[in-house]
């Protein structure tokens, strides 16, 4: 059976803690070394990450001040 790739686990574990609210709307996630570190993956893993949250509009980017997660309303569906 084929492995999850990285940036699709961690993202993925990234959304669950929103959905569950263990990171709150407007909070600023760390920067990508610093999840690299958390993770043990490559920044250019994390970057991937990031990119699949934005594209789900799970976080928005705020040039020179950081990455914070979007109200779930926007963007969580009903089960």
């Amino acid at each position: 059976m084929p492995q999850t790739p990285d940036y699709i686990r961690i993202s993925d574990e990234i959304v669950s803690d929103v959905r569950s609210g263990r990171v709150e709307p407007g909070e600023k996630l760390p920067s990508i070394a610093d999840m690299s570190d958390r993770f043990g993956v490559s920044s250019s893993t994390i970057q991937m990450v990031y990119v699949r949250l934005e594209a789900l509009r799970v976080i928005r980017r705020h040039q020179g001040k950081g990455i914070f997660v979007t109200d779930p309303k926007t963007w969580m569906r009903e089960p």
